[in-house]
């Protein structure tokens, strides 16, 4: 029996999300990202003695929309509290944020995974907080294991946070990757966020254990952090499952601690002793009023929330026949699902957009570092165009494929493509037949093996009628001219 099969993988997430404020949580500083260094900051970001917080209503907001959106319930009363800890990057010495009363509890994401089985994942609770400020450590890696000295930039201190922790209901590195994709979706639709994990807009902790099979108690929870890409979090769940089940067959303790993700060199390592809660002396903060939310906010913000990825997958199951993983790749981003849409009532044939776009379209972004579908040169529109093309048998598959990549570079629509490039597809019957009959003249031999019941051959013929036609022979017609020709 494999080592890993004896055992139960625990994984809890904890999501830190900047919210899109103009300005940050408690002062008037603008709440940009790439700035100089040191440039967004006054007293109060710097913790000077004498500033005083003032809560900017806008979070407030974007929090409550985000807990609706994601099920949560909303508190009637919140208040927000000191986290009292030292750093170099949060110079008041304490974080202003949410203990025993934090402003959401309870939702849940649901996630479907590649073979097509469902699983709700539950949600903790959500909370508002500050954001530190950022450390840059001088060395070529950017890691702080690896550095001798480090700059501080107060930037991001203060800005706005919420922290969306899940409950410990993860059992794989896959079904950790989906729900922070689900997550992500549904922070984007609602536009709290612009989810920007290079930019560090959002950014996640994994807290994993490991325990035996039908064990009734958890092991030792250990979290892991620094990791900027919904890959390195599978990566690194990944590694830390294995790392902590060699540790308990052979018998080392498992410590309960923080340990950082290195990339470059694809395992965690040890960073500090976890604490726990009563390490950072919570107390409730002296300058901020508790906050009561009436029913009336909280429906209000409930009536702006847009349709959402899941009850949009479901709608396009029912109404364009696609897979229900299929609709929730084409729903995860909200520009996408709006381009699909308009593509496939225009061309009425929703499963072709589908491929093209989780294929060939979905391909050429990655190849060219495209991020967002509204990069591409190719209109839905267009898209809608070239698979009528196809539908109407003016040009092959094959011919779609170099009218598509000639899109895809000039924007071009599909008809002047082929009109340019003449690429309408040969269906003449003569033309193809004189095709057929000059590749059947010139490959005497593997006519005969075809003859004689090796049918493998046809596939060779049908490519050299291709070449010979540029691609351009209806296939169709090809194989039943072949078929006929050679009995």
């Amino acid at each position: 029996m494999n080592a890993a099969d004896k055992y139960e993988t625990v994984i809890g997430l904890e999501v830190h999300v900047e919210l899109n404020t103009k300005t940050k949580i408690f002062c008037g500083c603008k709440n940009e990202f790439g700035n100089e260094p040191n440039t967004n900051i006054c007293p109060n970001c710097l913790g000077l003695p004498g500033s005083l917080p003032v809560f900017n209503e806008g979070v407030l907001y974007r929090a409550v929309k985000a807990g609706l959106a994601l099920g949560s319930v909303v508190a009637d009363k919140s208040k927000f509290d000191r986290k009292n800890y030292y750093y170099p990057d949060l110079p008041k010495a304490y974080q202003i944020s949410q203990y025993d009363m934090p402003i959401c509890t309870g939702g849940s994401i649901d996630i479907v995974k590649k073979d097509g089985t469902k699983k709700k994942i539950g949600i903790t609770r959500l909370h508002m907080e500050e954001d530190a400020g950022k450390l840059n450590h001088l060395t070529k890696s950017g890691q702080i294991g690896d550095a001798e000295e480090s700059l501080v930039d107060y930037n991001r201190g203060g800005v706005p946070l919420i922290e969306i922790v899940s409950e410990p209901d993860m059992k794989t590195p896959e079904e950790a990757y989906l729900y922070l994709i689900a997550i992500k979706s549904i922070l984007e639709y609602i536009e709290v966020s612009d989810c920007n994990m290079e930019e560090g807009s959002l950014r996640c902790d994994a807290n994993i254990s490991v325990m035996e099979k039908g064990a009734k108690q958890f092991g030792t929870k250990v979290e892991i952090k620094n990791m900027n890409s919904f890959k390195n979090v599978q990566k690194a769940i990944e590694y830390e499952v294995e790392r902590q089940i060699k540790a308990v067959e052979e018998k080392e303790p498992i410590i309960q601690e923080t340990r950082l993700w290195n990339p470059d060199k694809n395992k965690t390592f040890s960073m500090r002793s976890k604490e726990g809660s009563h390490d950072y002396r919570y107390f409730p903060e002296p300058d901020i009023p508790p906050m009561v939310i009436s029913a009336e906010y909280k429906e209000k913000i409930r009536k702006e929330i847009p349709e959402l990825p899941v009850q949009k997958a479901e709608r396009f199951v029912k109404e364009y026949s696609v897979t229900e993983y299929d609709a929730g790749v084409l729903t995860a981003d909200q520009a996408t699902a709006a381009y699909f849409e308009k593509c496939a009532k225009i061309s009425g044939e929703p499963k072709q957009c589908a491929n093209w776009i989780m294929g060939d379209l979905s391909a050429r972004m990655n190849a060219t570092g495209m991020h967002k579908i509204s990069e591409v040169k190719i209109t839905p529109e267009n898209l809608a165009k070239m698979i009528e093309l196809i539908k109407n048998a003016t040009i092959s598959g094959k011919i779609a494929k170099t009218v598509f990549e000639e899109m895809f570079n000039s924007g071009d629509a599909p008809d002047k493509i082929v009109k340019e490039k003449g690429l309408v597809q040969i269906t003449d019957t003569g033309a193809i037949e004189a095709a057929v009959d000059a590749v059947i003249a010139a490959n005497a031999k593997v006519v005969e093996e075809i003859k004689g019941g090796k049918a493998a051959g046809m596939g060779f013929l049908v490519g050299q009628i291709m070449k010979d036609t540029k691609g351009k022979a209806n296939p169709q017609m090809v194989n039943e001219l072949l078929r006929k020709k050679l009995g």
